[in-house]
């Protein structure tokens, strides 16, 4: 439950009230250029406390690389980070120790391991993401070596939609909102929404969209091991994801196949291409050369500012009061998650497929 990755293989550790939070990241190819600066900046960009629509922690979110890497380079042996936690305010859940809070993930720990760290929900916190980007980040680096960009927007808030297709927003545009969405009218109507639902002590829910450019044909496998269902596991494996879907996704049900096939074609260049890509790049789970992208679901965040009925742990009847610092909507911390993980799937199955080459050479 704490690896993922069969050749790039990443294995995270800590607790959100915790001493720390890191991963350990193995399989990463000797001789790749590690940008500190880099991994921090991905970290900035999910850490607390970055906005009025986000968790007033405040974390600084510094991370400590601790092995493989040598004189700024990889050397192939398993490369450990680590981020130490500062604020935490684990008196802010003892209010809650004794009783299950709605929607979260309390009465199942209790049920499957007997105990729980009722300290801001353990392992289930979302903070243990941090490790994933800053393992992601390591991908990224490795994938911008082979020309693959990987980029995460917001595309919905509560009924705030971006219904353009990717391919005509300006993804220049998505770091300057704080809602990280490329549409900049959109943008400033979905803050204006967080911020209303955060005065209001709830939360509201999102979609994070992510395209993958220049994938090479042939990643993936044709059984179990598909390319979007690898992806699907990534990201249905994210706290708050409910629901996954890829190319044409749930509207291509009512489009006719002779509508939503991909038509072949030679490009000028000898390439072969496809007229459309509702197939969202893979076909037969295995890339085609096409975008690949994918939307992903956000849960409105469990906790809210108001009393909600529930039980304890002795099944009495009880009253859960939401304290502590929490997201009113989480997909704008949530972008770089869902783009950490993308790289991994991709990174993983990059090295996997250099294997079969390999041996069919």
């Amino acid at each position: 439950m704490n690896s993922y990755g069969r050749i790039f293989k990443i294995t995270t550790f800590g607790e959100s009230h915790g001493k720390g939070v890191g991963v350990i990241v193995d399989g990463c190819p000797a001789g790749l250029e590690v940008d500190e600066e880099f991994i921090q900046k991905e970290l900035a960009r999910r850490k607390p406390g970055q906005s009025k629509i986000t968790t007033q922690r405040k974390e600084e979110d510094k991370v400590e690389i601790l092995s493989g890497v040598f004189e700024g380079k990889t050397t192939g042996t398993p490369i450990m980070m680590v981020v130490f936690n500062q604020d935490q305010k684990s008196k802010d859940y003892s209010h809650i120790k004794d009783k299950y809070r709605p929607s979260h993930a309390d009465f199942t720990y209790q049920e499957k391991y007997g105990l729980r760290d009722y300290r801001g929900g353990g392992r289930s916190s979302a903070r243990e993401t941090l490790a994933r980007v800053a393992a992601g980040a390591l991908a990224k680096s490795f994938l911008t070596h082979l020309g693959i960009e990987v980029t995460a927007y917001v595309s919905q808030v509560a009924d705030i939609i971006v219904d353009d297709d990717y391919s005509n927003l300006d993804f220049s545009e998505i770091e300057n909102n704080i809602v990280r969405c490329p549409d900049p009218e959109k943008a400033e109507q979905m803050v204006e929404v967080i911020d209303d639902i955060r005065k209001s002590r709830d939360t509201i829910g999102g979609i994070v969209s992510c395209v993958i450019k220049n994938v090479p044909v042939g990643l993936g496998e044709p059984v179990f091991d598909k390319l979007h269902a690898e992806l699907g596991k990534a990201m249905l494996g994210i706290n708050a994801v409910k629901g996954f879907e890829y190319g044409s996704g749930f509207q291509g049900i009512k489009m006719k196949g002779s509508e939503h096939n991909d038509l072949f074609y030679t490009s000028k260049d000898g390439k072969v291409k496809t007229k459309t890509n509702h197939s969202g790049g893979v076909q037969g789970g295995i890339s085609n050369g096409e975008d690949i992208y994918f939307k992903v679901a956000f849960k409105p965040v469990a906790t809210i500012m108001k009393d909600q009925e529930s039980i304890d742990i002795e099944g009495n009847s009880s009253v859960v009061s939401g304290k502590g610092r929490h997201d009113p909507c989480v997909v704008p911390r949530a972008v770089p998650i869902v783009e950490a993980m993308a790289a991994l799937v991709i990174a993983d199955f990059y090295l996997r497929n250099q294997t079969v080459k390999l041996k069919k050479d």
